[in-house]
């Protein structure tokens, strides 16, 4: 990053950003994510420091095991998928745009993963243009 930010800021441009995110370390564990309160895909604070294998479900999880391999390989920098989830009180179906992310450092050497998760429901229905403040 070019600049700097304090821990409050920091924490404020992290929660503000459109998107959710997790946070892993290289040994698959569970550092950190940030809205808490408004994710799609919640879950408890217990998780922090768990193995990501014990938060997604069977059914995805030789998936997210051969994304992390590759990773870890070198083979892969990212993976992007997505899913239709009932979102909000009545449950409607909304178009969920997952990204996973290596994380390496200067070096190449990979130091964990980025999962991104963002709701891009009404973002699939814009169409022209809207200039700033229209």
């Amino acid at each position: 990053m070019i600049g700097g930010m304090n821990e409050e800021q920091l924490n404020a441009v992290l929660d503000t950003i459109p998107i959710e995110f997790s946070v892993l370390d290289k040994n698959d564990n569970v550092l950190a994510w940030n809205k808490h309160e408004t994710r799609i895909f919640k879950r408890p604070e217990a998780v922090i420091g768990r193995n990501v294998r014990k938060c997604h479900p069977q059914k995805s999880l030789a998936k997210v095991e051969q994304i992390l391999n590759e990773m870890k390989s070198g083979k892969r920098d990212k993976a992007e998928f997505w899913i239709d989830l009932p979102i909000g009180e009545k449950g409607e179906n909304h178009k969920i745009l997952i990204r996973y992310f290596a994380l390496r450092n200067k070096k190449r050497e990979y130091l964990g993963c980025l999962e991104a998760s963002q709701d891009i429901e009404n973002i699939q229905k814009i169409s022209g243009e809207k200039r700033l403040l229209d």
